[in-house]
């Protein structure tokens, strides 16, 4: 940052800083008075925009606002290049950016723009059989009538700022474009209600951001969907979610693969399941009923969970997909990828947990310090932690994904 610019890359920082507007100057504001603080709580006097100290502040951490807009532009060049490069080397969509449900319930946009948010609100969803006490995400959820009042400038320019440098996008949880979950501060996260919003007005601006950018949507249209809501994302072009596991029919049975939406996006599993490896061996249930997370028995839900595993196995043998009496984890995990691979789908998700084989959920829904979520280091197979640097010439992961690709071609 102290370093001399060029007179060109000096015109692409300024222009960058005008483009980014009092958005990214008060998101830089903010990041200098948190790390002047050193803490994401701030003091009173600095407690939003609105705070009393905080035009004082702004003129005298000119400097240190400065050099957080220029980190804002320098990881936003590299999206750019990575972007181009991915194009260059034949990847049709390139970055596949992900939107977020909510915000951090002490970051910059509730502290810049306090009005467009629900106070004394967070959001989560209902219990169901993965989260049998229901979730609370802790993000505070947007209101509906400071959204209204805002003419839907800060989804605007959300949206804008991501497709920039993306082949698509896929929206967390798009049923919040609908309602949400919002749960009042203190209340457990079954205490909630479903809060609408105006779904035309929200994805009428997703579609257009997305045709001006030429981008990709694919929704994450998972977990309690009102009937009509797929239907209506479909009819608009959107892509849908469909995982293995939750794609039954009416008898409780797998679904077969021809039955599967075309409109979508196929995924063996989430961040939100555990790798395939371990949801094989019952690691979610296992992991809930330690923390103390199930409500049912569990005898119970272990039983379901066999009964799940010995009825997909059986799919995977009536359709050919795999043809061992017992199948290896390995042949199990490659024949879910090759079921998937037969669907109409119009998009398959690789994960590369399952590449490496790990186990360990990454992500816990319903927790926040009772697991991890997000800390755990990438092991394989093996137990040994597989390094970022190590997995381009792993010859696990290039069999993996040479075997994956030979179902879909």
């Amino acid at each position: 940052f102290e370093l001399p610019r060029s007179i060109s890359r000096q015109a692409q920082f300024e222009h960058f800083c005008a483009e980014g507007g009092e958005s990214l100057e008060n998101f830089a504001l903010w990041s200098a008075l948190v790390f002047e603080n050193g803490d994401i709580e701030l003091p009173e006097r600095y407690a939003s925009i609105n705070a009393p100290e905080v035009e004082q502040a702004r003129q005298r951490l000119a400097g240190e606002i400065q050099f957080w807009q220029w980190c804002q532009w320098i990881v936003f060049d590299q999206l750019i290049r990575a972007q181009e490069s991915a194009h260059r080397l034949g990847m049709d969509m390139g970055i596949m950016s992900d939107l977020a449900v909510g915000v951090h319930s002490l970051g910059s946009e509730i502290w810049s723009m306090p009005e467009i948010f629900a106070p004394g609100m967070s959001v989560g969803a209902p219990p169901d059989m993965y989260s049998q006490q229901g979730q609370n995400w802790s993000q505070p959820p947007w209101s509906p009538r400071g959204l209204a009042q805002a003419g839907y400038a800060p989804l605007r320019d959300m949206l804008r700022s991501v497709l920039s440098y993306s082949g698509a996008v896929r929206i967390d949880h798009i049923l919040g474009l609908f309602r949400l979950w919002w749960i009042p501060a203190g209340m457990e996260a079954s205490a909630g209600a479903y809060v609408s919003y105006d779904h035309e007005a929200m994805v009428g601006i997703v579609l257009l951001e997305a045709q001006r950018a030429g981008a990709v949507v694919i929704g994450e249209d998972l977990g309690t969907v009102e009937p009509w809501v797929r239907g209506y994302l479909n009819d608009r072009g959107i892509l849908g979610t469909s995982v293995l596991w939750f794609e039954k029919e009416g008898s409780g049975w797998p679904l077969w693969p021809d039955r599967y939406r075309r409109s979508c996006l196929a995924a063996v599993t989430t961040h939100d399941l555990p790798p395939t490896p371990g949801y094989l061996e019952g690691v979610h249930t296992q992991l809930r009923n330690r923390l103390g997370l199930l409500v049912e028995d569990i005898d119970q839900v272990l039983e379901a969970d066999r009964v799940e595993r010995e009825r997909m196995v059986s799919r995977l043998k009536e359709g050919g997909f795999i043809h061992s009496e017992e199948p290896s984890e390995e042949e199990l995990v490659l024949g879910f990828h090759a079921y998937l691979a037969a669907s109409p789908a119009l998009l398959l998700a690789v994960s590369l947990v399952d590449a490496v084989g790990e186990k360990a959920p990454q992500n816990l829904p319903g927790t926040s310090d009772q697991y991890p979520n997000w800390c755990i280091p990438l092991h394989g197979s093996d137990g040994e932690e597989a390094r970022i640097d190590d997995l381009a010439g792993s010859e696990k992961v290039h069999a993996f994904l040479s075997k994956v690709n030979r179902y879909v071609r």
